[in-house]
């Protein structure tokens, strides 16, 4: 879950106002920018079954579990440099440019590793055995890894285009760019390990729904995955502030425990509405031509996460640890929009306000230090 560090918001206009901005965050991610981002994944995905080797499903797999790994290291390894070369101080307009194309390269590289990994699963894993023991295995894996928050994703995060972490791809192990051997194991360890495993997680699940949903009426079916996983979804955010509170007064492996079931119980909120909203759009948006369904589908949502300012959601990348950070904010979603707008106004007042004051301090520093020029008298 690309969005999973928590941003600290603090109160300044008054906790009413603290907490209709928070609704209001919380409905955007969930109705507007959530639903966006899994249309950019399903037409995305999409195109790619129909432009790579479309007769060959898996040499399809093969090419794109390729590309997407062999990029994905890429895109970790030089996270640093993005981080110092591209900053808006080389430019506002060469800043917006890059860094969007980047993101518009980084999305197809993250589709692409989870579409090679998914497809090579499903000539692995066919028959319902298999496919459930391989779930159990790898959520029971990635709990061991204290990973399990980063099955996670829309409609439970977005990531605002913000400057400071536009680049931002944290590794399991925290290592170091400038420790290069070990840096470089800690990537390949958090992009094929951790990432893969992730996507055992999502492909076994969705494919246990395919089997025990309603398998013999998709359209049912979807629409019961959209209505479950958005009912889950409200359910979850109703429950935030007493399992903060509970995790907050828990230590050790009961918080962890206690985390990680929240975790699954958004997760499978998750899985349910993007499944719900991925395949009614195979049904009734223009059904019968693919190309014009999915290429309209990929270029108008991803415009309107760029005018919406939080493109970067769409992205999957970086490690993060389960109830690493303090008290219940383990198990706060990073839903927040309006509220760092505001923030960073705020900021800007208090800079600004700083800075006044510092003039004006200045100044009459200056005059005091002025010498008293006393006039002559007359004779």
């Amino acid at each position: 879950m690309r969005g999973s560090t928590i941003l600290i918001v603090e109160s300044f206009v008054g906790p009413k106002t603290d907490a209709v901005l928070e609704v209001v965050d919380i409905l955007f991610t969930v109705f507007i920018a959530g639903p966006l981002i899994i249309i950019y994944w399903k037409a995305t995905w999409a195109l790619m079954d129909l432009y790579i080797y479309p007769d060959d499903r898996f040499l399809s797999a093969i090419w794109t579990t390729a590309f997407g790994i062999i990029f994905g290291l890429l895109l970790s390894f030089f996270q640093e440099f993005g981080k110092t070369k591209l900053n808006p101080d080389a430019g506002k307009a060469k800043y917006l440019i890059l860094t969007r194309l980047y993101t518009c390269f980084a999305a197809i590289v993250n589709v692409a590793a989870c579409r090679g990994v998914w497809n090579l699963l499903e000539f692995l894993l066919q028959d319902t055995r298999s496919i459930f023991m391989s779930t159990i295995a790898s959520t029971l894996a990635v709990m061991a890894l204290r990973t399990l928050r980063n099955v996670n994703s829309a409609p439970f995060g977005i990531t605002v285009d913000a400057a400071e972490d536009y680049f931002e791809a944290p590794t399991f192990y925290k290592t170091s760019s400038r420790e290069t051997a070990l840096y470089i194991l800690d990537c390949v360890f958090s992009v094929t390990v951790v990432g893969s495993l992730v996507v055992f997680v999502w492909r076994g699940s969705w494919a246990l729904l395919d089997i025990f949903l309603y398998p013999h009426d998709q359209v049912k079916s979807f629409w019961t995955s959209l209505v479950v996983g958005y009912s889950l979804v409200i359910l979850t955010f109703a429950a935030q502030a007493p399992v903060r509170w509970a995790v907050a007064k828990l230590h050790g492996a009961p918080r962890l425990l206690l985390a990680d079931v929240y975790h699954l119980i958004s997760f499978f909120a998750t899985v349910n509405v993007w499944r719900g909203i991925w395949g009614l759009l195979d049904v009734y948006f223009f059904p019968d031509s693919p190309k014009l369904s999915n290429w309209s589908s990929h270029i108008v949502s991803l415009v309107l996460l760029i005018l919406l300012n939080c493109s970067n959601s769409i992205l999957v990348r970086g490690v993060y640890i389960d109830a690493e950070e303090p008290a219940g904010d383990c198990v706060e979603f990073p839903c927040h929009y309006l509220r760092l707008f505001f923030q960073k106004e705020r900021v800007k007042k208090r800079r600004k306000t700083v800075e006044t004051s510092s003039a004006a301090n200045a100044r009459k520093v200056e005059e005091a230090s002025v010498p008293l020029q006393i006039p002559e008298e007359k004779v």
